[in-house]
């Protein structure tokens, strides 16, 4: 069996002290390339950067080696590539089949998916399907490693609703720093439902991965755990701050925060109201007209956004209205991408009135509380979940296969904001701070939620279709890198407890 240790050898150090801003910033390891060193590198000044100089690219769609009625087989290299993410520069990125931003892997519900990963990289990754409800074995789970010049092959039954999933590393200790570095990519999955609807398509259909970055000054990632103050490039599908003609006509976006731990408010740049269609596990039951969607780390909102109204020639800006510390420098963050407004073109799509019927949220018959925080007096730079780091030999919750449970997740610090991820399942958003949650952006699928300091959230989720050993943990990739992370094994021989309240974690069951 793989050890911690073995991990900690090429992950990032845990090492490091509470910042001004709140923020836990640990040192780098020896490990990282030189051009992370705090001590050694110029950044580039971001001032500098152009906006809206580059055309926002769209990601695009692998094709299958082959395909049978059932099946497709998709062989991928994980690799090290050059980019240019920022004008006049050539940046080393990480990448899927070479590509930067990310592919897209598209299949419908019902169809397997072979995903066959061969990790070029000279450290371990473990690729995950976020969102995904998928057997253990192709769970991509922190310590299932693929290292490096190995391979291995991911099986995706896709027997689950549409849903906007992604894929990203999940190597412990070094999913920071690879996902930071580039090792994402959108997994679009369709069915029925979905198709049946006429919503915009094609080239008016656009996934878009929204994150910051920090530079030196060659143009070079400079990674840091827990610098969000440094990392004030905002990128958009691999892009600095880029532009997107569009036609006067209605598209729909599929919004992606993958960044470590910005989270995002985004709005137009003219207040004007658009449709929300969508979430993490796909469309809501009605699409909301909203003026702005928050996404913290690993959370989807799917938007539509009708254009015909402005004449050819406009210019409107997605901003980022969201600050999370003192020091967020707002003509920096607060630019995301630029749309500029073409001639108007035949469009027929719709948005109905009814997207989908969502399944009854069933009767949980357990109840368990899970608590956030990260230790500022602890110099290891620890994160916790109900007080324990994450250990890989230690289950921290045991569930009985088809149970359906309420857990209710506090975030025990006052300053810092975290988030909640949950491997294997969609879950419902039941309550927020004690009111419940019955419509909105959260009230459709979700696997990814966001707890703001001192905040709790109750979600319910359903365990069935699969038994094994999976994780749920803070989806802000250096609070992941640091512990707060945590085992669940659903198991047929787990008995159930009838309306029992449970606070798990940190005691094992092995």
């Amino acid at each position: 069996m793989i050890q911690r240790r073995t991990v900690l050898k090429s992950g990032a150090a845990l090492t490091g002290a509470l910042g001004g801003a709140g923020l836990l910033v640990p040192a780098v390891s020896d490990a990282a390339p030189s051009s992370t060193a705090a001590t050694t590198v110029t950044d580039l000044d971001p001032t500098t950067i152009p906006k809206f100089q580059q055309a926002m690219p769209v990601p695009q769609v692998v094709q299958p080696a082959w395909s049978s009625t059932t099946t497709s087989c998709y062989p991928m290299t994980i690799e090290e590539v050059d980019a240019q993410v920022i004008p006049g520069y050539t940046t080393r990125v990480y990448g899927f089949n070479g590509r930067w931003p990310g592919p897209v892997i598209k299949e419908t519900a019902g169809r397997r998916a072979l995903v066959r990963q061969y990790n070029l990289l000279n450290v371990p990754t473990s690729i995950h399907l976020h969102g995904a409800h998928v057997p253990e074995s192709s769970d991509g789970g922190p310590m299932d490693l693929i290292e490096s010049g190995g391979a291995k092959t991911y099986t995706y039954p896709n027997s689950q609703p549409h849903a906007n999933l992604w894929f990203h590393d999940h190597a412990h200790h070094q999913e920071s720093e690879t996902v930071y570095r580039g090792l994402t990519g959108f997994y679009l999955l369709t069915d029925s439902v979905e198709q049946q609807l006429n919503l915009p398509s094609g080239a008016y259909d656009v996934p878009i991965a929204i994150r910051d970055a920090r530079f030196d000054s060659n143009g070079q990632f400079i990674y840091q755990m827990g610098d969000l103050r440094q990392r004030t490039v905002v990128l958009a599908n691999g892009k600095a701050w880029p532009y997107f003609n569009v036609a006067a006509r209605k598209y729909r976006f599929r919004l992606y925060n993958t960044a470590n731990l910005r989270f995002f408010t985004l709005k137009l740049s003219d207040g004007s109201a658009f449709q929300q269609i969508g979430s993490d596990g796909g469309l809501l039951e009605k699409p909301i007209e909203v003026t702005s969607v928050a996404l913290s780390p690993g959370e989807r909102a799917d938007v539509v956004i009708d254009f015909s109204k402005y004449p050819a020639g406009t210019q409107l800006t997605l901003l980022n209205t969201a600050t999370m510390v003192a020091e967020d420098p707002v003509a920096l963050i607060g630019n995301v991408l630029q749309f500029r407004v073409g001639n108007p073109v035949s469009d027929t799509s719709t948005v109905p009135a009814t997207l989908r019927t969502l399944p009854p949220l069933g009767t949980p018959t357990v109840s368990r509380e899970f608590v956030l925080s990260m230790d500022a007096t602890n110099t290891m730079g620890s994160a916790l979940i109900n007080g324990k780091a994450y250990d890989h030999n230690r289950i921290d919750t045991e569930i009985a296969y088809g149970a359906t449970e309420i857990w209710s997740v506090r975030n025990a610090n006052l300053r810092m904001p975290h988030n909640f991820h949950m491997h294997l399942v969609q879950f419902r958003v039941v309550e927020r701070n004690g009111q419940p949650v019955t419509s909105g952006p959260e009230s459709g699928l979700k696997d990814t939620v966001a707890i703001a300091p001192g905040e709790t959230v109750k979600v319910q989720a359903t365990f069935t279709g699969y038994e094994g050993t999976y994780v749920y943990h803070c989806h802000m990739f250096d609070h992941a890198a640091m512990g707060m992370m945590a085992n669940l094994r659903v198991s047929k021989s787990t008995i159930s407890g009838s309306t029992a309240t449970r606070r798990t974690g940190g005691r094992s069951l092995r």
